[in-house]
């Protein structure tokens, strides 16, 4: 199995400036990698690919020592890799008929992360051992870096990224060959049902609170950007603006993605299978603004519908969620969402009546009343059993 661990660096003041002038040359040989691809098929129609890049980067090193031929050479062959990922992806949607989206040029503040392909090249983790109470990782170019590692690293390393969020460093280990850590059977099955009065619901009437982090956060982020919209462009004020505001939005993402990873342990601890709504999140939140032509409607109550559930985090969730019922032997299925909160869960009766507000359920049917997330959990529930079955039968 696979895993990441993420860290928090502490580097030293001059660390730091090495950091970001390896983001920045990083950064510059990406920039120059594409422009090199469209002048090479413009003018001569070549197209030029990773393994020309790639080779090209010996000689670009040899020519500048104290700039490009500082850093790694795997590191940079690792950017130009994420380049060509970005071409292939390009031409993959080109061939289906989807919006292009050519490869964009990356300003400052737009190319943050650096990868090290393999511990032990240009890069070492725990370079160190001998300090017992202190981590550390080794990069080129900028020395032994202190890391609070607040939990330990399971497997082996395989690549170190370091990435920049603000005004922090972390540190991304992949490692592979991660042990399982199987729990022992909870005896209980459930369906659960995403929302955005609740996070989740499940099948036996439990509700995980969904607590709204970006809209706590609100009024605090408003003043900060009505701060940073008084500033002047390139000023040392508005960099200052923008720092504030990004922390902001940084401090949501991580309470975030806390929230989520303690909602999928209680679910992953208290059940051995379950089921949830495989959800099309970029499609549910997509904007309803429409054209000149054809404007949409009601844009200003799809705009708020869209922030709460963004705000909610479900992919995050669901995403955490997979990876801890992988790690712990729990089965996890998704299972198509269509008519699972408009059906009644005794009967089976579908309409859209029997949804008579936001929060309760009754079949127009047969009378049934329950909570209407419960309801839908229920069917969601024997919607994700019924795939099982049928999967063990085949």
């Amino acid at each position: 199995m696979r895993r990441s661990f993420k860290f928090l660096l502490r580097p030293t003041s001059k660390q730091a400036v090495a950091l970001v002038t390896c983001l920045e040359d990083h950064r510059q040989r990406y920039n120059a990698a594409p422009e090199h691809r469209r002048i090479a098929y413009a003018k001569a129609g070549v197209s030029v690919r990773y393994g020309e890049q790639s080779a090209e980067l010996k000689h670009i090193r040899g020519d500048d020592p104290g700039g490009q031929g500082r850093w790694s050479f795997s590191s940079q062959q690792a950017t130009l890799r994420r380049l060509d990922k970005a071409f292939r992806a390009f031409f993959d949607r080109v061939k289906t008929g989807r919006t292009p989206g050519f490869p964009r040029f990356k300003g400052r503040g737009w190319f943050d992360p650096v990868e090290w392909p393999k511990d032990g090249d240009g890069c070492r983790w725990d370079s160190q051992p001998e300090h017992p109470a202190s981590t550390f990782v080794r990069l080129q170019g900028v020395g032994q870096v202190r890391v609070n590692q607040h939990r330990p690293v399971r497997g082996r390393v395989k690549t170190i990224s370091v990435k920049r969020q603000g005004r922090r460093w972390y540190v991304v280990l992949s490692c592979e060959e991660v042990p399982a850590e199987p729990l022992p059977p909870a005896g209980a099955v459930a369906g659960i049902d995403l929302g955005l009065a609740s996070l989740a619901t499940t099948s036996d009437g439990a509700h995980v609170a969904d607590p709204r982090h970006l809209a706590a956060t609100a009024d605090r982020l408003a003043t900060a950007q009505r701060d940073l919209a008084r500033k002047k462009r390139g000023s040392t004020r508005r960099r200052k603006s923008v720092a504030r505001v990004a922390a902001l939005h940084a401090k949501v993402r991580r309470q975030r993605l806390d929230t989520a990873h303690k909602a999928a342990l209680a679910l992953v601890r208290a059940y051995d299978v379950i089921v949830h709504e495989d959800l099309r999140i970029a499609n549910m939140t997509r904007s309803a603004s429409g054209t000149i032509a054809a404007p949409g409607r009601n844009v200003a109550a799809k705009a708020g519908l869209n922030r709460s559930i963004l705000d909610a985090g479900w992919g995050v969730f669901l995403q955490v969620l997979a990876h801890k019922a992988e790690s712990a032997g729990r089965e996890l299925i998704a299972v198509n969402p269509a008519g699972t909160s408009r059906t009644c869960a005794r009967c089976g009766h579908r309409a859209k009546d029997n949804r008579v507000t936001q929060a309760s359920f009754a079949c127009t049917a047969c009378g049934h009343a329950a909570h209407a997330d419960v309801n839908a959990a229920v069917n969601i529930l024997r919607a994700g059993l019924a795939l099982r079955d049928a999967a063990q039968a085949a």
